[in-house]
This record gives structure tokens, sequence and C-alpha cells, in this order.
């Protein structure tokens, strides 16, 4: 078994090493570099603002937000979305949808109503809900006493 491993040891030492050409050191000097051919980009197909208007207003027809609500213009790219809502989240979902219509900015100016804006303070000041809580985290108001009964049963 030693033996094995002395002849493996010396063939290793015969195998050419990078770097090294019969007996001498290759330097980055003396090694010639081949330039990489430069990188052609296609050109993205451009899309007109009218398409892009049409593929974001299609967008929201098929969202739950609607698309009746909203005006949408495109100049040079750049969405402007305008109305009114009355829940928050329809402002965040329109300038997504907006963006995946292929919009390259969005310039979200739609209002949110007064009792949209209380309604998210009472949640903030009321906790996190339910569905925001992930298991192993602690309970901020203890189980009700129906909830610990039905427990105790199973």
């Amino acid at each position: 078994m030693r033996s094995f491993a002395i002849m493996v040891a010396m063939l290793s030492l015969a195998v050419p090493r990078p770097g090294w050409t019969a007996g001498t050191l290759v330097t980055p000097q003396s090694v010639q570099t081949t330039k990489p051919k430069p990188v052609t980009r296609r050109a993205a197909p451009t899309r007109t603002d009218a398409d892009i208007e049409k593929d974001i207003r299609n967008r929201f027809s098929k969202s739950k937000i609607g698309a009746e609500k909203y005006q949408v213009h495109v100049q040079g790219g750049v969405a402007t979305i305008e109305g009114k809502t009355d829940v928050i989240q329809h402002k965040g979902v329109a300038t997504r949808l907006a963006r995946l219509g292929g919009a390259t900015s969005v310039k979200n100016q739609i209002q949110i109503s007064e009792a949209a804006k209380q309604k998210a303070a009472q949640n903030l000041a009321s906790g996190r809900r339910r569905a925001q809580i992930k298991r192993g985290d602690a309970r901020s108001e203890p189980r009700s006493q129906t909830a610990a009964a039905a427990k105790s049963r199973s």
C-alpha cells in the first residue's frame, strides 16, 4: 500500500503544472491574450405610448381594482395615473400594473379618501391582525376562554 502511495506522488510530480512549460515559468507578460469579442446588445423593441397605455388599461380591467376609476396617460414611456380610491392598497397595485404594462416610470397621482386613511390608522393602532401574525410569535392579547377550552378538549 505504501509503494502505491509513493508511485501516485511521483506521478503527480511528473504531471505538468499550470504556468510551467518545459521547466520555465510562464509570466503574464509572455502570454498573449486575446481580446474578447464585444457584446452586442439587441435593442429592445420599442413600443409606442399608445400600446403601453392600452396594455396598462387592459391590466387594470383584469384586476380587482378596475379600469373605470382611473385615468391613464402615457407620454415618453412615463405613465401618469390619476383618480380616487377608498382602498389604500389600490395605489400600490396601480403602480405595479403600470410597470408591468411597459411603463419606464410611473407618476401615481391617485388620491386616497379620508375614510381609507382613518381605517388604516385604526388598524395600526389596534395591532397586527391574525393573518399578519406568524406562527411562534407571541400573542398581543390572551386567548379567549372558548378557544382555550376547545384546545384542551382536543
